[in-house]
């Protein structure tokens, strides 16, 4: 019962408040840790600045996956490519939240290029659509932006945003996506270790903080943790690299609503040369 009436709550509110496109993970700033770097950089580092795709070296696949709360009604599953070329870098990303009776949906094409050795800029074109069979569908068309600057070989910091322009939704044109801006920095003071931070002002919010670190104790293995001050949740998660594969698995907890238990896997393919 009580897990029922977490469900209906969570429900309500993401119905009456159409923030962010696709609820973002609970340990987002996990899969996008790497995008202040470029020792740790991976196939999901674009999901949080696309100018993060300009340092990827090699085509890949990803998908990531997580039961919100433990609850089978606020899954989430996120599916991303990359495909680097002398153009320019190229992303794919797809996202799904929710269960039969409300979901949220979104798939974005991502570009991004080198603008020399110390800056990368990034964009990508997104088509958002919710779902709840009582009430429609609607959908909505926005773009993200973002560039990254490397200060140093160590020091990276870049902007963000999210919605700028604002995007409406088809049901009703009162209704909108927020927009949401973000300033990034990361330090690397080894390739084995990064430590990242991303201040956040999301429309009608207050501003929020993620920090994250990472540090590979093996050639093989690293762990990952990190905590957002808007909500106190947590996050950890350790992973393993093998051949060109690389499986992830997170747990993130929320004092309120409890363990959120993730699990990534990516698939890097040799460059052809």
């Amino acid at each position: 019962m009580r897990k029922f009436y977490f469900a209906i709550i969570f429900i309500l509110v993401t119905c009456f408040s159409f923030g962010q496109a696709v609820r973002q993970p609970i340990a987002a700033r996990y899969i996008g840790l790497g995008a202040y770097s470029i020792n740790h950089v991976d196939a999901f580092s674009f999901t949080s600045n696309q100018a993060a795709l300009a340092q990827i070296k090699s085509t890949a696949v990803g998908v990531y996956g997580e039961k919100r709360f433990l609850l089978s009604s606020t899954n989430l599953y996120s599916a991303v490519a990359v495909l680097p070329t002398k153009q320019g870098n190229f992303g794919l990303q797809a996202d799904y939240f929710g269960f039969k009776n409300y979901n949220e949906s979104q798939i974005g094409v991502a570009y991004a290029r080198s603008l020399g050795s110390k800056l990368d800029i990034g964009i990508k074109f997104n088509y958002y659509g919710f779902r709840i069979p009582a009430y429609g569908n609607a959908y909505a068309i926005n773009f993200e932006l973002g560039a990254i600057a490397h200060l140093s070989e160590k020091l990276h910091v870049g902007i963000h945003a999210y919605n700028p322009v604002g995007g409406k939704l088809s049901k009703n044109e009162n209704e909108k996506l927020s927009s949401i801006y973000k300033f990034g920095i990361g330090y690397e003071a080894s390739d084995k270790f990064l430590v990242s931070a991303e201040i956040i002002k999301e429309e009608d919010k207050p501003v929020n903080v993620d920090v994250g670190v990472q540090y590979n104790f093996m050639k093989q293995f690293f762990v990952r943790a990190g905590t957002s001050t808007e909500t106190t949740n947590s996050y950890i998660g350790a992973g393993i690299s093998w051949k060109n594969f690389r499986l992830d698995i997170t747990g993130s907890y929320h004092p309120q609503l409890g363990f959120t238990p993730g699990l990534l896997l990516i698939i890097n393919f040799k460059k052809e040369e």
